[in-house]
């Protein structure tokens, strides 16, 4: 009776598991560097952004930086066309890049069509180039002077048709959203196409016997099945327009040109904070334009994650 009891409790006893102190030690060294080039800054910033020098003197002055920033007449206009130009840039996006996107990820999904890695590597190869590189080409190919785009379009007898689009205040903003556009049509192309590549063979299978092929078969079956990829496509475009500076830059100059139709937050970031020309640079303000951005972003991340998410997950397998 003593060893069939010895017996029973050895088997009812918990298996003690060792404590996997590895992982914090691999993770640390990630930690801490995100802390550093992160975390750190962020607060600094929101920290910045309460504060003013007065006298040579940093001071707390609260919430006054924003209201200077939206109601303030040296300000506020720079301030609100920026955004709204912003407003405008992530709205073409939108309503060009990503439905292109999914229409291109569509195409190269078909089965029978021919010489898919090519096509998939051609459109993708744009994402890869420097944001220098790609605003400088162009540059040259847009410009009245020297450029290849008016050669082309004569070619085509649509010649009348072109105007140094980067030059005009009416179509300077448009014109450098399509050529962002044409650089990174290929990241929610791979993305949706990979999605409609993880479409289980056993939903397709039953929508052709149920007589659903070709295109509606893509519109009430393939579509709705993707839509959380759409999503994370949306929210990506949306930080990533917010956070916008580079090409922008590159194209029209700290000064946004012409006459700051191409003006978004991260360039009047940039020459608020650090200063451009004549002007002097003006930490506070900048750290203010900055939270700005980063509210934008936050409010934009958590109405996906809370709202739009939980709409959308009942499509995911």
């Amino acid at each position: 009776m003593s060893d069939a009891a010895t017996s029973d409790a050895l088997e009812v006893m918990p298996i003690r598991r060792s404590k996997r102190w590895h992982i914090l030690v691999f993770l640390f060294p990630a930690f801490v560097v995100y802390t550093a080039v992160m975390i750190l800054p962020l607060i600094e910033t929101l920290r910045l952004s309460l504060y003013n020098v007065v006298d040579n003197q940093s001071v707390f002055v609260g919430l006054n930086n924003f209201k200077i920033l939206f109601g303030d007449e040296r300000w506020s206009h720079d301030f609100w066309n920026a955004l709204r130009n912003n407003l405008i840039f992530f709205a073409i996006h939108m309503c060009v890049q990503n439905p292109i996107g999914v229409a291109l990820a569509a195409l190269l999904s078909l089965p029978k069509l021919r010489f898919v890695a090519f096509y998939r590597t051609a459109i993708f190869l744009p994402t890869l180039l420097s944001f220098v590189v790609v605003g400088f080409i162009w540059k040259l190919i847009l410009s009245p002077l020297w450029g290849v785009a008016p050669e082309l379009l004569n070619v085509i007898g649509l010649k009348s048709f072109f105007a140094p689009w980067l030059g005009r205040p009416s179509t300077a903003l448009i014109t450098v959203a399509l050529i962002s556009v044409w650089q990174y049509v290929g990241i929610p192309m791979m993305l949706i196409y990979a999605a409609l590549l993880n479409i289980p063979e056993e939903v397709i299978e039953a929508a052709e016997c149920d007589g659903i092929t070709g295109w509606s078969q893509f519109w009430k079956i393939k579509l709705p099945l993707v839509l959380p990829a759409i999503g994370i496509i949306s929210i990506l475009t949306f930080v990533g327009n917010f956070n916008a500076f580079d090409l922008v830059y590159t194209v029209q100059g700290a000064l946004a040109g012409p006459d700051g139709s191409t003006d978004i937050l991260g360039t009047l970031l940039y020459r608020v904070f650090f200063g451009f020309q004549l002007q002097l640079g003006d930490r506070s303000m900048g750290a203010t334009i900055a939270t700005v951005m980063f509210l934008i972003i936050l409010a934009g991340v958590s109405f996906y994650l809370f709202i739009v998410q939980r709409r959308i997950r009942r499509y995911q397998f």
